[in-house]
């Protein structure tokens, strides 16, 4: 984390030294995630072997499968935000749309993934609406104050043009500061952003900005480089040597055995001996090595390996059972993102465009829904159980099939409205008592109109 005083200013010499340490931190730290990632592992980047030694490079992206695998599950059915004042939920589902905040969303879930954290700028556009990016730790930093409060004080992002030269903006709580480096910090233009606050937010996976494949990376490496080296000894049994102890082989005899695969000695052959050249066979050392890594790096990362045979044979509470150590990580990645949005509204509802009230953002409800696989049939049996016990409301949150609970209530009411309706009532075949309200129908029952 980077700090600075509050009664020390951000000048150059400060911005400067701010920019070496978050570039030191890309090099070594984010760039290897990124790799990982990227399928750029170290097994890639060691020396090479002699010609004449097999040299299989091979990598299992363990990496890319579990931050896609845990960024499906926590969010691949998108938040659903809620809120009782209609013209607050309807500006933000404007907002939402206006910037495909479910695809941002996504997004940035995964780079928190990969980095530990991630960040979410916001700005007014050229349309005079509100917009909202996000930026990876390579691309930007916040820099706090030194409180136990931890209060962002600038956000500073950067890039670098096609003459590479570094470019940047440092954004306060009033304005936006934009420079240039060329040997040294040049400040250009200045602008107010209109928001309450340091225009940006920080999402973090964890407490301590871990990535979620951060802590098996080693066990990666190491699972690359013996299933390399299984590889390796294939090819080694497929080209080992031909020893033949006994007699002396020309040139062109030796080219012969070669290429036609025929050996035929004659004369005294009790001395002979023709055989492969075969070093240990380390064949079982290597499976359970590989075995143990594959299942490690799954339990020590939390995220369930899904492709796994057995898996699939698991259903209702059993299948919740394996998926439970992901589900409480994304519990507390969910704690995370949701003080994130927190701020993410908050600051938005402060800057007179959105044309909200500051304090509009408490209304706001989020829901975040696990994509676990869904039984259809299991979860309409215990709606149905419960009706009578609770609300319909509760009835309907059950069901995995239903994206709105609100909207799935209003349709039900107008299809009640709709049948109250004259032309249904002759379809029907019976008339509605007046003072009853009640539909009397050819077959003497009655049912509620």
């Amino acid at each position: 984390m980077f700090r600075l005083a509050d009664h020390e200013a951000l000048d150059e010499n400060t911005l400067g030294r701010f920019i070496s340490r978050h570039a030191a931190e890309s090099v070594f730290r984010y760039r290897p995630l990124l790799n990982a990632y990227m399928t750029d592992y170290a097994i890639f980047h060691e020396a090479p072997k002699p010609p004449w030694k097999p040299d299989n490079r091979i990598a299992v992206n363990f990496a890319k499968y579990i931050v896609d695998t845990m960024n499906g599950f926590f969010i691949g059915i998108p938040i659903k935000i809620t809120c009782d004042d209609k013209a607050v939920a309807g500006y933000v589902e404007f907002l939402d749309q206006y910037n495909d905040q479910d695809d941002n969303n996504a997004e940035l879930s995964k780079i928190c993934s990969i980095y530990g954290k991630g960040y979410e700028m916001y700005y007014v556009d050229q349309e005079g609406k509100i917009g909202i990016t996000y930026l990876t730790p390579m691309d930007a930093f916040m820099i706090y104050d030194d409180s136990v409060l931890e209060r962002p004080l600038y956000f500073v992002r950067l890039y670098i043009d096609t003459d590479n030269v570094l470019h940047g903006s440092v954004s306060d709580e009033e304005k936006v500061r934009y420079f240039v480096q060329k040997g040294k910090i040049v400040w250009e233009e200045e602008k107010a952003h209109g928001f309450s606050g340091v225009p940006a937010t920080e999402y973090r996976e964890n407490a301590e900005r871990m990535g979620i494949f951060e802590p098996v990376l080693t066990m990666i490496d190491a699972y690359n480089k013996a299933i390399s080296e299984k590889a390796n000894d294939v090819d080694y049994f497929a080209d080992a040597y031909l020893k033949i102890l006994g007699t002396l082989l020309e040139e062109d005899e030796i080219k012969h055995i070669r290429d036609d695969r025929i050996i035929n000695f004659d004369g005294d052959t009790e001395k002979l001996i023709v055989e492969f050249l075969q070093k240990p066979n380390g064949d079982e050392t290597q499976e359970n090595l590989i075995n143990r890594l594959e299942k490690l790096i799954f339990q020590i990362s939390m995220v369930a390996n899904i492709s796994d045979e057995n898996f699939g044979t698991s259903s209702g509470i059993a299948l919740k059972y394996k998926l439970q150590a992901m589900s409480n990580l994304a519990k507390t990645k969910e704690r995370k993102f949701t003080s994130g949005m927190n701020r993410r509204y908050k600051l938005i509802f402060s800057n007179p465009v959105s044309g909200m009230k500051e304090d509009d953002w408490v209304k706001l409800k989020f829901k975040f829904t696990p994509n676990f696989p869904a039984n259809i049939l299991e979860e309409s049996q215990i709606a149905g159980n419960l009706s009578g016990i609770t609300s319909q409301k509760t009835q309907l949150k059950v069901l995995s099939v239903v994206d709105s609970v609100d909207e799935e209530i209003q349709q039900i009411e107008r299809e009640e409205e709709s049948t109250r309706d004259p032309v249904m009532q002759q379809m029907f075949g019976g008339v509605v008592d007046e003072q009853s309200g009640v539909l009397e129908t050819a077959g003497s029952r009655t049912t509620e109109a």
